[in-house]
């Protein structure tokens, strides 16, 4: 069968990309590897690498995915078609040309596009679905993957990713949709020079490129979450900050917030401007040592204490401080996470400003000591599955029942958002806050060091690893089924000398308390994944990835010394993966 579709797009691609097909006419894995199954897509859309095939991410693929999202937009009626959708895409290869197809397939449906004249970062897409009344948006992007991937992430008029339900209709669609013959609106251009900067420009009767004016809109929005105009105003032009965009659509909108706010920042030079091979990073995610190493050596030329990065979507940011011996340290998610919401709260408070039913979201796989510092304050903590969709749906929630009000979230692959403008993490307000909570400490003659090691005073020395194993190939996927089915089976009652109190799978719903046999049922929504409790507050969990052919391992500790939570959380650890590879 994959043979056959392998002639099939022999038979229909332009010369171009058959020349690629007719390179792998005698690689018969490869050829089953592209034509066997289509790309994936689910709640966060689709991802992959970028070549010919009906696995991967290519003109075909995308115009296939957009068609089927033009007509279940169009079964919900007409007035909803009239909303139209916005379109943004970042710095990657064939960012463009797929926003520009997709563009083009919604306006060959009848269907009113906006499409963004440059890069923009996923937070201004979410903000611009709300705030231009859209059915729906779509952002091209593949986040913080190597540069050989892209993808495609649709939102929903609430300007979160879309629901579960509205992609399972949208799926329906795609799957009675073939890869060729879909129809596409002529426009006047099909270069990217020639929309480049331009506002409310017509690019044919269906899509209108749009630019300046929403950006003026956002970022008033945003600068309404400022907490600290004294201290910024004493210490913004003399603090010294790096900022790097990673070669990504962060550039602009983070450096002109700073501006606005008059916070002095130097760009690290290299990674300045987009670039769509990433040249200067193994890989461009701020969760990486190598994201950061070239702001971290601009920083110690200049004499800066912060080095702030984000992906090249803009809606992950990484952080850099220096310690008590003026060495840099990399902070993870759970620890930008934890300082972030701790000052938004401690501020709150101090000006008097914090609502009685303040709120906080964090996923299930973020560190505990978010519900430690929240409580602290009086606010309540909500866990959500893993995707900062579910934290868009508490906003959502709340919004129409004013049950609570929503103060911040994250998750601890450095996702964050602070305020209400957007239903996705956005990096550019991260950023904004994480340069305003620096000033506030410098002002108050803290650093950002002794900060983090005061919360780790007040309620523990948290550690949280993480690890990913990829699955390559046609079986990767069955082969984490198995190993998923492998852990449902069997109860682990003791992890590296370390007793288990409680195993919750989400599969299924149930808590199985071990000391008692009794059970459960938890309340979150049915998801792959297996959860065990342990000691105070911590736990470790293991589930596939939403996106990728990858199983996420993940191992939380709590000790009163960061040696001690350090060893046990690594022996826990190294336990579980030893269990997985003998699977």
């Amino acid at each position: 069968m994959y043979k056959e579709i392998y002639n099939e797009w022999l038979a229909n691609v332009n010369e171009e990309q058959k020349k690629e097909l007719v390179a792998i006419a005698n690689d018969d894995k490869e050829i089953r590897e592209r034509f066997t199954l289509p790309l994936a897509f689910g709640t966060a859309g689709m991802r992959g690498t970028i070549c010919m095939g009906i696995s991967n991410m290519n003109e075909y693929t995308v115009a296939r995915a957009t068609k089927g999202l033009s007509d279940y937009i169009n079964s919900l009626g007409k007035i909803e078609a009239k909303r139209g959708v916005i379109i943004s895409y970042d710095t990657r290869r064939m960012s463009f040309e797929f926003a520009l197809t997709s563009a083009r397939v919604l306006g060959a449906n009848g269907i009113k596009v906006y499409m963004f004249e440059d890069v923009r970062p996923v937070p201004m897409c979410s903000y611009a679905v709300r705030h231009l009344g859209c059915i729906a948006g779509i952002m091209i992007t593949a986040s913080h993957n190597p540069k050989e991937y892209n993808g495609y992430k649709v939102y929903g008029e609430d300007g979160a990713q879309m629901s579960p339900e509205a992609t399972a209709g949208v799926v329906k669609f795609i799957q009675s949709t073939p890869y060729f013959g879909i129809e596409k609106e002529d426009v006047k251009s099909v270069e990217r020079k020639d929309i480049l900067g331009k506002d409310g420009f017509k690019l044919s009767e269906n899509i209108t490129v749009i630019g300046k004016s929403l950006d003026d809109d956002y970022y008033a929005q945003i600068s309404k979450l400022s907490l600290s105009d004294e201290a910024v105003k004493k210490v913004g032009k003399d603090i010294k900050i790096v900022y790097s965009p990673i070669h990504g659509s962060g550039f602009v909108p983070v450096t002109t917030m700073l501006a606005k706010m008059g916070i002095s920042v130097s760009v690290v030079e290299e990674q300045k401007y987009p670039d769509t091979e990433f040249s200067t990073v193994a890989m461009p995610n701020p969760e990486q040592p190598d994201a950061l190493k070239m702001g971290i050596e601009l920083a110690d030329k200049l004499g800066s204490d912060i080095v702030i990065g984000t992906d090249p979507d803009c809606d992950r940011m990484g952080i850099a401080i220096r310690d008590n011996q003026g060495k840099f340290i990399l902070l993870n998610g759970n620890q930008i996470g934890a300082m972030l919401m701790d000052y938004i709260l401690m501020r709150h408070k101090q000006e008097g400003s914090l609502p009685k039913n303040s709120a906080v979201v964090k996923t299930i796989v973020t560190t505990r000591l978010a519900d430690k510092i929240a409580r602290s304050y009086g606010a309540t903590v909500f866990d959500v599955l893993t995707g900062f969709k579910f934290i868009g749906e508490k906003i959502k929630e709340w919004e129409e029942s004013g049950e609570y009000t929503f103060m911040f979230g994250y998750e601890e692959s450095y996702g964050y958002l602070s305020g209400t403008h957007a239903r996705d993490k956005d990096a550019v307000v991260a950023s904004m806050l994480f340069a305003e909570m620096a000033c506030y400490y410098a002002y108050k003659q803290i650093s950002l060091y002794d900060k983090l090691n005061d919360i780790f005073a007040r309620f523990g020395y948290f550690v949280e690893t993480s690890k990913s194993i990829a699955f390559k190939g046609l079986d990767g996927m069955e082969k984490m089924a198995e190993i998923m089915d492998g852990f449902r089976k069997e109860d682990m009652l003791v992890v590296n000398g370390v007793e288990m109190k409680s195993k919750t799978d989400l599969k299924d719903g149930t808590v199985r308390y071990f000391d008692d046999g009794r059970i459960e049922m938890s309340e979150l929504p049915e998801t792959n994944v297996i959860k065990y409790e342990f000691g105070d507050d911590e736990w470790l969990c293991i589930r596939p990835s939403g996106t990728e052919p990858k199983l996420k391992v993940y191992v939380s500790t709590k000790a009163e010394s960061k040696e001690a939570s350090q060893k046990r959380n690594l022996g826990i650890q190294q336990s579980l993966l030893q269990k997985i590879e003998n699977q």
